[in-house]
């Protein structure tokens, strides 16, 4: 009985080898490969798989992270915090993520609540994605020099010259 089967294996397998090498000889004969019911290379990709293919083969998993990272910032800190302070920019080679807030309180508020938001961001992103974050404060009014100045003009400083 056991002879049986392993004559029987043994014959499949030539059968198989014969017919791969069967359908290489013919593929050949047509120009290469041609398409077929089943997925290979050159099938059409949905777009998110497009896009993530084009990622990671460009390097740019921590640049479209962080970019997630502004798009989600609710989401990740909170609708309270969010209201207060926004992402301004992301400087990759330091790993450093700037925050503006509206007001020296929430400033204060976020610099004391960094180490553990940098932890959760990283967890989120991926280790190591986010060093520091760097809390500024409310920008102030942009400084105006009178009521009737030239078009272009840069204040006092540019009067003579």
């Amino acid at each position: 009985m056991d002879l049986a089967r392993v004559a029987l294996r043994a014959a499949k397998e030539q059968a198989r080898a014969r017919g791969a090498a069967a359908q290489q000889k013919k593929q050949a004969r047509r120009g290469g490969l041609r398409s077929g019911a089943r997925a290979d290379g050159r099938d059409p990709l949905p777009l998110s798989a497009a896009i993530n293919r084009l990622i990671s083969e460009r390097g740019w998993e921590a640049p479209a992270a962080v970019g997630g990272v502004m798009g989600n910032w609710p989401q990740l800190v909170g609708p309270e915090v969010a209201q207060h302070c926004e992402p301004q920019k992301y400087d990759e080679e330091a790993r450093v993520l700037t925050v503006r807030c509206d007001s020296t309180t929430w400033a204060t508020q976020l610099r004391l609540l960094a180490p553990q938001l940098v932890a959760r961001l990283n967890s989120e992103l991926g280790q190591g994605t986010v060093k520091l974050i760097k809390v500024l404060g409310p920008g102030g009014p942009q400084p105006r020099y009178g009521p009737l100045r030239a078009p272009g003009s840069r204040g006092p400083g540019d009067t003579y010259g």
